[in-house]
């Protein structure tokens, strides 16, 4: 597979390889190589076809050419045993025999498939953990710095920084979880014959899958899986659910570096984020990378299930339509992961900005809790409409709310300290960090489970 030159620009070379032309080739011969070898274990085939089997499996092919023949064929894997047979023969004639003895088109494609995706996984195993690990970090490091919470994309109340990667982070965490259960129940061998019943190798059938499955490394299934693609489309489910959740880290990340808030900002250096027209700019480019990502990734998704529905014991279209959008999900997931984790590790925080935009508020983001300290003396009705009132003028006059409470004759009684402890910023962060060190521990806990190291 060769993506396009737009996709590749989104993806990693690492997993660009993963799912190349010749990697796909190869993990298709891989399986023809150990089915020979399974089969003459269980007596099926001559022991003396295996060496010629896989010193033809271990050749080079015309990937070009079975591409443009599997077009009329219908499937890669028809002109590629055409061919390996062919080259068997011109060594063996008669081990040639015994090429793909039992086996279907679907049982190459689908393990071929699950070995290639193997290798995927984990890259992106090795990409999560580093991008967890990183944010992690960063959010102990600014457990309680203050930072506005924005709700609607308005300013809404003080938090830390700490809570708002909290919030990045744990996603990841059930992400990997889910994508390690989904994998070991995706990633097995797929071997069933013609209809899925191994029927063309009788009472032996059952001794070479397992045999087969052993050479692959991957687990032997209950049957074939042919047509119950559940587990399978489980899994690039969740590869698009951890796309959303990066999707999800790279728009605050864009939000937060836009210039009139410029919180945060991706780590600058020879050709990263610039324009090709101004000078100053300095785009959020991993940011931007999982925004493309996560836009993509639904609708691959969506493809995937649609494929499901296959007609009886083999499918017409749908398998077809699933092998096509598999890799984009694996290339769209990891370039996310590649672009952030290198975002993160050195991501500027200007934790003086953070504290500035809070006061630029002027005071009206601890509106709520002023209110509750009213509501006892003026009711909660009330005091909901004073501060309303007040936070409105706060703003529109550029005064300061606390002031215009303290001003107020109404409220003459009020308990000064008290007052002041309901608008103190390093407070309300604090608070707000008591929070995130709680859901860290667990996360970290969770994270430790993995072996990982920081």
């Amino acid at each position: 597979m060769s993506a396009p030159i737009f996709a590749r620009t989104l993806a990693s070379a690492a997993m660009i390889e993963v799912f190349a032309d010749r990697a796909v080739i190869e993990a298709t011969l891989a399986f023809e190589a150990a089915l020979a070898d399974a089969e003459a274990a269980e007596g099926v085939i001559p022991s003396s076809a295996v060496a010629p089997i896989a010193a033809a499996c271990r050749g080079e092919f015309d990937i070009e050419a079975i591409v443009a023949e599997a077009r009329p064929a219908g499937s890669l894997a028809i002109p590629l045993v055409k061919r390996l047979t062919a080259r068997v023969a011109e060594q063996d004639a008669a081990a040639a025999a015994f090429v793909h003895r039992g086996s279907t088109s679907q049982d190459v494609i689908d393990t071929a498939m699950v070995l290639v995706t193997r290798r995927a996984l984990a890259l992106i195993e090795v990409e999560l953990a580093r991008l967890t690990g990183s944010l992690l970090a960063l959010a102990r490091a600014h457990v309680a710095t203050p930072m506005l919470a924005r709700t609607l994309l308005q300013p809404a109340q003080v938090i830390s920084f700490g809570v708002k990667v909290a919030t990045w982070v744990a996603p990841l965490v059930r992400g990997r979880e889910r994508l390690a259960r989904a994998g070991a129940a995706a990633l097995q061998l797929q071997f069933g014959g013609a209809v899925g019943t191994l029927a063309s190798l009788g009472s032996q059938g059952p001794a070479v899958a397992r045999r087969l499955a052993e050479r692959l490394g991957l687990p032997a299934p209950e049957g074939a899986w042919h047509v119950q693609r559940d587990a399978w489309i489980a899994l690039g489910c969740e590869l698009a659910l951890l796309c959303g959740s990066l999707g999800k880290i790279g728009r605050d990340l864009a939000l937060l570096s836009q210039g009139e808030v410029g919180e945060v900002a991706e780590p600058t250096g020879a050709g990263r984020g610039g324009s090709s027209a101004m000078p100053n700019k300095r785009n959020p480019v991993a940011a931007m990378t999982a925004i493309a990502a996560a836009t993509r990734a639904p609708h691959h998704a969506a493809a995937l299930l649609t494929s499901m529905a296959h007609e009886h014991e083999r499918g017409l279209g749908g398998w077809q339509a699933e092998l096509a959008e598999w890799p984009a999900l694996f290339l769209a997931t990891h370039g996310s992961l590649v672009a952030l984790a290198d975002a993160s590790a050195g991501l500027a925080v200007d934790t003086a900005r953070m504290r500035a935009n809070i006061e630029r508020q002027r005071g009206t983001v601890f509106a709520e809790g002023a209110a509750a300290l009213l509501a006892p003396t003026l009711g909660k009705a009330k005091a909901q409409e004073l501060l309303a009132r007040l936070s409105a003028r706060a703003i529109t006059d550029d005064v300061d709310l606390r002031a215009l409470l303290r001003a107020d004759p109404a409220l003459a009684g009020i308990d000064a300290a008290a007052l002041d402890a309901a608008f103190d910023i390093d407070a309300a962060a604090r608070q707000a960090g008591e929070v995130a060190t709680t859901q860290l521990d667990r996360l970290d806990g969770r994270v430790a489970a993995y072996g990982d190291t920081r």
